[in-house]
């Protein structure tokens, strides 16, 4: 009679009904998807003294499984076998004492640092071997946890709709482009995720460039071209990552155009990125630069403010973290290079929190994050200051220098003049002449206003103390 993968005959009495709960309890604390895709194919071969011999298929999946379940395993064994202290993870197909890899307990408690994203859960990818192309995909990179705005709505609307109907006319192949830390290789996680969750035996191929690159000379130098085509071009799905780096490899370039027109012929959906539209890719062959262009072309803007924003408030709540609202101001405004910097940024302050026992505040963030600051730092003009306010009260940066008077243009000109002075080594009569040709007196009336409210209003105070902590980082 045949067994599921990962079963034990029923003559293995107590082995098997405890190996059964060990799966059991397994595929409840990782969910449906990532059983299947990961230990579905866990196979108790036998128990020896206080070890538990368990096989796998493939090195690939018996080295995720070591690297990412092995500990969890290890405990459940333990409460679930009598007198189990270590598991040993094999490949079932190669000589034992070549292969075997001892997961012991460890020697000492967890560290107590802890980041501000939870340790992701082990990410889907092919089953048995099927198909090795599948990069390990992160469970934080899903739809539900990207955070939509202006600069990248258009890409996310497409990344959604390949998702819900890959090689649909007019979106096949999806290309999405954009500056590092943008979102790009977080919408091809959530595509390949969606697609998965819709149909778990769908054959994703998503790896990088540089992978295809190094997986098409391999073939080439072991001879098995034809293995590495047929493999290839049977999949249902091809994404591959960072396009940009085939760029002068025209060998590679020449193969990866014949898979793309083998796929697309054979309605299968293709998904690119890269850090620029293909137009603009020197370096990348006219032939496969139009063919990248026939569907539809993503882009991927530089963040807003508002979006930076939106994406620390949405990370600190995931993560379960109090962090006042004037610190993700302050971030969201000072580091606006890419989204890896921001939760960089945030992950430091909450891990310094943790560790020291000590409440995040708008006072600390320059102490934590002298360094990345410092990397954002330049010499502050008249210029920087006028922007930053005008920014900050969301006005026209013209308005600093027009004759409105009315009290909504007024305020921030006259706090842009008081920054101007404290922050700078120009005189009143210079910064006058930035401000609209104005008179010395104006920005000396300015000056005294800004202090004399500052000491009657603490809201007031606080908000141009935030300008200017944001102005001298």
């Amino acid at each position: 009679m045949n067994h599921e993968a990962g079963e034990l005959p029923p003559n293995a009495g107590k082995a098997a009904t405890a190996w059964a709960k060990v799966r059991s309890r397994l595929r409840q604390e990782v969910g449906d998807v990532e059983y299947r895709t990961w230990l579905r194919q866990l196979t108790l071969s036998g128990l020896e003294g206080d070890v538990a011999h368990i096989t796998l298929p493939t090195r690939f999946l018996r080295d995720w499984v070591r690297d990412h379940y092995g500990d969890r395993l290890r405990v459940l064994c333990q409460a679930e076998m009598g007198g189990v202290r270590r598991v040993e993870l094999r490949v079932a197909a190669e000589a034992p004492e070549l292969v075997q890899e001892a997961v012991a307990a460890p020697a000492s408690p967890p560290g107590l640092a802890e980041s501000l994203s939870p340790p992701p859960a082990a990410p889907a990818a092919a089953e048995g071997g099927k198909n090795d192309w599948l990069v390990p995909l992160d469970p934080r990179f899903t739809f539900d946890s990207f955070v939509v705005g202006k600069p990248n709505e258009f890409a996310h609307a497409c990344a959604r709709r390949v998702s819900e109907r890959p090689a649909q006319a007019g979106f096949n192949p999806l290309f999405l482009y954009g500056g590092v830390g943008l979102g790009k290789t977080h919408l091809m996680h959530s595509i390949a995720w969606s697609l998965r969750e819709r149909e778990a035996e769908l054959q994703i191929a998503y790896m990088s460039a540089e992978k295809f690159m190094y997986r098409f000379i391999n073939a080439l130098r072991t001879q098995n071209i034809m293995e590495f085509k047929t493999q290839l071009r049977s999949v249902h799905v091809l994404m591959v990552d960072d396009l940009q780096f085939l760029i002068g490899k025209d060998n590679t370039q020449e193969e990866f155009f014949h898979t793309f027109n083998a796929l697309i012929d054979a309605g299968k959906q293709i998904i690119i990125s890269a850090d620029k539209a293909p137009n603009d890719l020197s370096g990348i062959e006219d032939r496969l630069r139009t063919r990248l262009s026939g569907g539809i072309v993503a882009d991927l803007h530089a963040t807003t403010y508002e979006l930076r924003l939106s994406i620390l408030q949405a990370k600190a709540a995931h993560a379960g973290v109090e962090v006042p609202a004037r610190v993700l101001e302050l971030l969201a405004r000072k580091i606006a290079s890419n989204v890896r910097d921001l939760e960089g940024a945030l992950n430091r302050i909450v891990a310094h929190a943790r560790l020291f026992g000590r409440p995040i505040t708008l006072e600390s963030v320059p102490e934590v994050l002298s360094d990345i600051l410092r990397a954002h730092d330049k010499r502050l003009s008249i210029d920087d200051i006028q922007r930053k306010v005008a920014e900050h009260y969301n006005i026209r940066l013209t308005e600093m220098a027009s004759a409105r008077r009315s009290r909504a243009v007024a305020r921030p000109r006259q706090v842009a003049m008081y920054l101007a002075k404290q922050l700078t080594s120009r005189s009143l009569p210079e910064i006058g002449k930035r401000f609209g040709n104005r008179d010395h007196t104006t920005v000396l009336h300015a000056v005294n206003k800004i202090t004399e409210l500052m000491q009657e209003d603490p809201t007031f105070a606080e908000d141009v103390s935030l300008l200017r902590k944001m102005l001298e980082m």
